[in-house]
Formats: structure tokens, sequence, C-alpha cells
């Protein structure tokens, strides 16, 4: 099986594309919700929390985790990886914790993540690309950090939508939500003194939900990033590398929703997921269950 871990809902986003991507797979959800919203914690405290829901993932027989939130990923992935899983049992027995940030910068640096010093021709790039994000994940400084260690020319553009993440998921209407996402893209625009970006990274898990606003309010020739497909697009090359995370075919697959909070609130909260979940063709309602003690 394989985890997939958000402080959250809008990771959803990236299991639907996960889903059907590998619908012989299974997956197993957990949102943190007893503890969201995590922008409003200290570092500490998320890593400490991405730490607890990482390990039961790995307990439930997660043999790897996806970290589906921005936040997360942005402030606890690296510790998770270089500190703590190294020191637990998990590591010998070839467990792994992924996270979100790395195929994003991929996708939009087209460079590997290993790749940390400028390679041509990307060295010489001198494109403007936009990261619409949350509070927090703006403030990390993650995105920009690590598009310039490959593109040092490039001019990374961050633009904090505090409200949208929050009304998308409240299911405000549409016309609230167009208001929100063209105050952002107008944000960029005043910081690039009226120059549209080259690329466009939407780095909240909500954001997918209305990517239609924003290719609305951008102009044709901005490449926007959306991270459910890059996402996807990873992990098919990652299991490719590691079959190891495979599920058994011999298996029926299966997909598990786990809440650290009230089930009842989190599947109803969810409902504003559930469209794009029947296109995609989930296997199950959004019904989720409370991880058990």
């Amino acid at each position: 099986m394989i985890g997939v871990f958000d402080s959250g809902l809008g990771g959803l986003t990236v299991l639907n594309a996960l889903t059907r991507r590998f619908p012989g797979q299974s997956f197993v959800y957990l949102g943190d919700h007893a503890h969201v919203p995590y922008g409003n914690r200290s570092s500490e405290e998320i890593i400490d929390l991405t730490r607890i829901a990482v390990d039961r993932l790995f307990g439930l027989g997660c043999g790897l985790v996806l970290l589906g939130c921005n936040t997360a990923t942005a402030v606890a992935a690296r510790r998770l990886q270089t500190a703590w899983l190294p020191a637990t049992p998990w590591k010998a027995q070839g467990h792994n914790v992924v996270g979100i940030v790395a195929p994003t910068v991929e996708a939009a640096t087209q460079t590997p993540w290993a790749v940390t010093t400028p390679q041509y021709p990307q060295k010489f790039l001198t494109d403007r690309i936009a990261v619409f994000g949350t509070t927090r994940t703006v403030a990390s400084n993650v995105y920009a950090e690590e598009i310039r260690k490959r593109c040092p020319k490039v001019t990374v553009i961050q633009q904090v939508c505090s409200e949208l993440a929050g009304a998308i998921e409240a299911g405000a209407a549409e016309a609230e939500l167009d208001r929100l996402v063209e105050a952002g893209i107008a944000g960029v625009l005043r910081q690039a003194g009226g120059e549209p970006p080259h690329r466009a990274i939407l780095g909240c898990t909500h954001f997918p939900l209305v990517e239609h606003l924003f290719r609305r309010h951008l102009p044709p020739a901005t490449r926007i990033l959306s991270q459910p497909e890059i996402v996807a697009d990873s992990l098919e090359d990652y299991l490719a590398r590691h079959p190891r995370y495979r599920g058994d075919p011999a298996s029926l697959p299966r997909l598990v929703l786990l809440t650290t909070g009230d089930p009842e609130e989190a599947s109803a909260r969810a409902r504003v997921f559930a469209g794009d979940a029947a296109r995609g063709g989930w296997r199950n309602a959004l019904s989720f269950e409370r991880l058990g003690a």
C-alpha cells in the first residue's frame, strides 16, 4: 500500500490523480484534521505531527508515504528523510517518505531534483515563474530556493493566496473564487511590473479545483503547473525504479480514508471534492474512518 498524508483535505486532489493513474494500487489517505491548520503552528510542531502521521501509515502497512501537503513537505520532509527515518527500523525494512515539492520543482525547472547546481541550458534561463501558495508555504521560501539552485537567473514571484483554500473548501460561489484568483494574479503582475509569468505553480493542493479560473485570468502562453498530475507522473517514474512499492497484482485494490478528527465532519467537508472524485472513478465514496489508537 501507498500512504498519502495531508494536514487537511487538499491532498484529495493528489489522491484522485493517483487512483486514476494506478487503478490496481491500494492507497491509504490520512488527514490530520484534529490539528489542522498547520500554517498556524511552529516548525517543530509540524515536523512532530508529520512524523507521527508517517509512522502510523508505516504501521498500517504502507511501504511508501507521500506527503500530499505543501506545508508538511516544505517544513518536515527533509528532516524526516535525513534524520528521523534513518534512525528507525522502518528504514531497514525499505520504507520511505517522499513529498510533492521535489516533483513540482523538477517540472518547473526541467531539471532532476538530484541536480542542485546550474546546468546548461537551465543556468541561462531567464523566465518568470509565479508561485501561488498559502502563507506558510510561501514563507518557507522552499520553491524560490530550490528553483534558483537550478536556474539562478530565473525570476521567482511568490504570491500568498491566504483566503483561497478556505473558500474552496467552504464551497464558496464561483464568483467569489474568481475574485480571489484574479486578486492573486494581479498581485503577481504588480510584483513583475505588469509582465506575465512564463510558468505558474499552483502551490496548494486545493488550487487544482479552480485551475480553470487561473487559466481564465492568466495569458494563454503561461503554462500552469498543477501538482496532482505532476505528482502522478513523478510517482509513475519512482515506482518504475522501485517496483517493491507497487501493489500485489493478485490482491484487490483498496482505498481507505482516515482522519484524526471527526469522521462525519471530515466526510462532510470533503464533499466539495466529490465531483472531481466522481470523474476520476474512485472506488468508494468520500467516507472517512477515524484513525484507531
